[in-house]
């Protein structure tokens, strides 16, 4: 079974809470979520980085959307180590890990996505991390990538629009697939 890191913004964009992304993103995103509970692995931290990230961002108490019935399911099988396997990551200082493959890389990072990178990077597979709309990634996955870890873009065209929008007279860089 493949074996996937899931930033969060894949569920806030299968759940709506992100206007801004094209009806196509929202749907690429509940696609492969629900793809996901029926197979494959999530990979998580084993101090609860991730989950918790993932119950403070959601609307736990608003009706389910569908990155929320996500993250149940995955509260409900976070000791199934056929469905999810959880990796220790070790922290040098707040959201600093010794598991993030390049400290100059990792100063660049925004803080709260440093553990997705560290998990991954743990895992004895790397696997790759999935990325919904952030176009700050389209930056990061290169470097990423002479590490061993792969970048998952689920809404290619949304990431490079809105890295459009951030940086007007910057060309997207190009995703991991040449486009």
């Amino acid at each position: 079974m493949s074996a996937a890191v899931i930033d969060t913004n894949v569920l806030l964009v299968a759940n709506g809470s992100h206007p801004d992304v094209s009806a196509a993103c929202r749907l690429a995103c509940i696609a492969r979520l629900e793809a996901r509970r029926r197979e494959g692995v999530v990979v998580v931290d084993d101090a609860f980085r991730i989950l918790g990230e993932y119950q403070h961002k959601t609307r736990p108490g608003q009706p389910k959307g569908v990155g929320d019935t996500f993250l149940k399911w995955l509260l409900q099988n976070k000791n199934n180590a056929d469905r999810v396997h959880q990796v220790p990551i070790h922290e040098t200082a707040v959201e600093s890990y010794v598991e993030f493959p390049d400290a100059e890389l990792q100063d660049a990072f925004d803080p709260s996505d440093r553990k997705f990178v560290a998990v991954s990077n743990a895992h004895p597979d790397k696997p790759a991390i999935w990325q919904a709309a952030d176009s700050k990634w389209l930056a990061w996955w290169p470097a990423l990538a002479t590490h061993g870890i792969p970048v998952e873009f689920l809404c290619p065209a949304d990431a490079r629009a809105f890295y459009g929008k951030k940086f007007p007279d910057r060309p997207a860089p190009d995703l991991p697939n040449g486009k």
